[in-house]
């Protein structure tokens, strides 16, 4: 029988900052959605929004927030606007 480590609300708080990044960099390498959902950033992220909606947005949100940026950044370094 295995026992499983529990996070707290506090723990997965002070580390929201790297959840949204390794986010961001799975965005970078252009990993698929169904793959970013099976990471433990997504479940992190997923829990704090279920806990504490009203302080962290969805992962889904924040996914489409990351796209619409990299896409913006993609642009523009290709000089289109």
């Amino acid at each position: 029988m295995t026992t499983q480590a529990s996070i707290t609300i506090g723990e997965l708080e002070a580390n929201y900052q790297l959840y949204c990044k390794a986010l961001k960099m799975l965005i970078a390498e252009k990993r698929s959605l169904n793959k970013i959902q099976r990471t433990v950033c997504w479940a992190r992220l997923e829990t704090l929004h279920h806990c504490l909606p009203k302080h962290y947005k969805s992962p889904d949100y924040l996914y489409t927030q990351l796209i619409r940026i990299s896409q913006e950044q993609e642009q523009a370094a290709a000089g289109i606007n």
